[in-house]
């Protein structure tokens, strides 16, 4: 019946179960409604700071759309900007420690805490492998930890009410032209979400209630086991136990448990006489949600039976899940004692005690006097006995019960009246553990909640007020910068008029000069032809003489064979009249030797010589007259083959002649061509002058409308301010601690 409490632990509590059975359904609620709760303000709080780092990611690339991310490579004027950017984030999103800059090395650029610039995280260190996974993931976000970083403990706090070294970092990363160019970080102390799922003067159950994370599921952290610790938890420092704590020890039969630095990767949620994960946490990682309210509960790691609800999560950017629990003792969630309770007990025991009285008076009475003197004597006891059990009753439970409700009105009194003091809270140890106490704890949770929105609305008050301002300053210089721009446009149509004018005054004078070149055109092509005809027929004549010429050539080719010819046959006779001579020589011999028998025969063979020689002779002119014949007829031959060479030249020069002609009319045409083209461009440029000069207007008139709707963002600005005045007025009547801010 008791499992594993035992009698003696067991059976109060089952008695205190047994009597609040009925609020099973209420606890459910609870405990569902705490870790729903929980689970979006981490939501709502991760989307918040990752868009944070969204916006300035934006403006980064912007300063660095033309260069490199690294602070090392920009201008002093970029820097300068940089600084503002990373300062005005740095004021607006308080939980953020620390912004910096890595560059894909892995070295610091650029950060909010100098000491950080310079230094370097390797593969092999947990930043290091961190940036690994987060150049392997297309969204190009990682949400990294909780890791111990000894730079988070030396910066120190900014909003978390304990501080360690464990770290969460928020990591977008930074592309230029498409390329990864770094890494912009936003670092988180990891004591900040043990806030968030704290909120301790909130807590429906202040002496055991806990909210926790824990490793459900590793995915990039694998060292840390599902079961582990990621969140402090209430019970690691004395201010938030009213028992023992893990910095001291939390005693068990099992052992101590404890922790050296903090709750976070130091302890695991087991059960000490098991050592397994204690069945919250275990059916939580195994079912993804977990809700247990009724007896005996589940044994945690202090091996107290507590009850609650475990759920699991992954947060934006994050590759591991979370779980967590929201957990409270047994013992104290049903340790309620109604009224109704109480009052039943007053009740019933001064009744038995009055009428235990009653009849030993009547009994008395009937014993020594009559009847009727018995019954009046019973009756005034009734009721006396009646009026001294209401009296007591009123006074012992009525009473109490009067004076613990006035307490309640008068606080809600105060905070309903508009001018309340929201730092304050009801000491639930003044009421009893009845609906008292519970109605008294709802609305302590009711003002926390109240705190932190008014709170939250302060904060917002405050920055719309100097956003305004900003705007304010903005819109001025925006109202100018528009004046100057419609002054500027108008300037320009102005411009475009007159070059409009310019560009018809062009194309009217191109139009003239196409007219003109058309007509040149014509009388240019009506003489080409001419020429073109006068060449053809030179071209004939060429021809012509070319033909005579060589007919000519073939004649005195001819005649040079003759000579040749006739200079053999003066050869031949030149031959036959040296042997003439030769033989009238030896006639002349032969007849000188015989005597006077040869004298007649001597005159004929003295005739023949003479002959001879006058043959020689002749034959001798007759050759030097052919060999001049030949010189001159070489002489015409070769004059002759140069005029052919000439009338060849001469032909190639009609050809060449005619091409030119040809050519030019080609020229002329395009020439013609061009100007049209021109012209048709100049035409274009006056169409597209003109539709500038449209929309030119309409520009003027939307830049007009432009500023026009400036001025009047400037007087909502002006309303913007008086109701963010009203608002901080408004906020201004509570009275809210500035070190919350959630």
């Amino acid at each position: 019946m008791f499992d594993w409490l035992g009698y003696r632990q067991g059976l109060p509590l089952w008695i205190s179960w047994r009597l609040n059975r009925k609020l099973k359904e209420d606890v459910e609620e609870i405990f569902e409604g705490i870790a729903e709760t929980r689970k979006e303000l981490l939501f709502s709080w991760s989307h918040e700071y990752w868009g944070h780092l969204d916006r300035l990611k934006e403006q980064l690339d912007k300063l660095h759309a033309s260069g490199d991310c690294s602070a090392h490579s920009l201008s002093s004027d970029s820097r300068m900007n940089q600084e503002q950017l990373f300062s005005a984030l740095y004021s607006r999103a308080s939980d953020f420690t620390e912004l910096f800059v890595l560059n894909p090395s892995g070295e610091v650029t650029y950060s909010t805490y100098a000491s950080h610039i310079g230094t370097t995280y390797d593969d092999g260190s947990q930043l290091g492998r961190a940036i690994h996974h987060l150049t392997g993931l297309g969204t190009g976000k990682l949400l990294f930890g909780p890791y111990g970083d000894p730079i988070t403990l030396t910066i120190g706090p900014r909003t978390s009410t304990f501080h360690d070294k464990m770290t969460l970092l928020f990591m977008n990363a930074l592309h230029t032209d498409g390329a990864f160019a770094g890494i912009l970080c936003g670092r988180v102390p990891n004591d900040v979400i043990g806030d968030l799922i704290q909120r301790e003067s909130g807590h429906i159950y202040p002496d055991s209630g806990d909210n926790y994370i824990f490793m459900a599921k590793p995915e990039l952290n694998l060292h840390i086991a599902p079961g582990t610790a990621l969140s402090r938890s209430r019970f690691e420092d004395r201010t938030f136990t009213h028992g023992e704590n893990l910095k001291d020890g939390v005693t068990t039969d099992w052992g101590t448990v404890s922790v050296k630095e903090h709750t976070e990767l130091e302890l695991m949620f087991t059960d000490p006489a098991t050592g397994q994960l204690h069945p919250g946490v275990a059916s939580t990682i195994r079912n993804g949600d977990n809700l247990f309210v009724a007896f005996p509960g589940y044994s945690d790691y202090r091996h107290i039976p507590v009850i609650g609800k475990g759920v699991t999560f992954r947060l934006p950017h994050c590759p591991d899940d979370w779980g967590m629990m929201c957990e409270g003792d047994l013992e104290e969630v049903y340790r309620i004692r109604s009224i109704r309770w109480r009052h039943s007990r007053l009740h019933s025991a001064s009744t038995l005690l009055s009428s235990v009285l009653t009849a030993a008076i009547v009994y008395a009475a009937a014993s020594h006097l009559s009847p009727l003197a018995a019954a009046i004597i019973g009756l005034a006891a009734c009721l006396i006995t009646g009026l001294l059990t209401s009296a007591l009753v009123g006074r012992k439970e009525i009473e109490r019960v009067a004076d613990r409700l006035r307490r309640l009105s008068r606080f809600i009194r105060i905070n309903a009246e508009g001018t309340g003091d929201l730092t304050q809270r009801l000491d639930t140890r003044h009421f009893d553990h009845d609906e008292t106490r519970e109605l008294a704890k709802w609305i302590n949770n009711m003002i926390d909640s109240l705190e932190s929105i008014m709170m939250q609305v302060k904060l917002t008050a405050g920055d719309v007020s100097s956003s305004q301002q900003i705007m304010n300053d903005t819109t001025a210089v925006t109202v100018t910068s528009a004046q100057r721009v419609s002054s500027n446009i108008s300037e320009m149509i102005r411009s475009m008029r007159s070059q409009l004018l310019d560009i018809d005054a062009v194309k009217e004078r191109a139009e003239h000069m196409r007219e003109t070149l058309r007509q040149l055109e014509q009388q240019a092509n009506e003489q080409i032809d001419v020429a073109k005809n006068e060449v053809v027929r030179i071209g004939d004549k060429m021809s012509h003489i070319s033909s005579k010429v060589e007919e000519t050539n073939h004649t005195i080719r001819i005649f040079m064979q003759t000579v040749r010819e006739i200079k053999g046959v003066l050869h031949v006779i030149e031959q036959i009249s040296s042997q003439t001579h030769l033989l009238a020589l030896n006639a002349s011999i032969e007849a000188a030797r015989v005597g006077e028998h040869g004298q007649g025969f001597a005159v004929v063979a003295s005739e023949i010589r003479k002959l001879s020689d006058l043959t020689r002779q002749s034959t001798e002119e007759v050759h030097g007259i052919i060999s001049h014949i030949y010189k001159d007829a070489e002489f015409a031959f070769q004059s002759m083959e140069e005029g052919t060479k000439v009338v060849q030249e001469g032909n190639l020069l009609v050809s060449a002649a005619s091409e030119l002609l040809t050519a030019a009319a080609e020229d002329d045409l395009r020439k013609h061509q061009a100007v049209d083209e021109v012209v048709q461009l100049m035409e274009k440029i006056a169409s597209v002058s003109k539709e500038n000069r449209k929309i030119s207007k309409d520009v003027e008139s939307r830049v007009q409308e432009l500023s026009r709707e400036i001025e009047s963002v400037r007087h909502t600005s002006g309303n913007v301010e008086v109701i963010a005045n009203s608002m901080q007025q408004l906020v201004g009547q509570f009275k809210l601690n500035d070190s919350r801010i959630r």
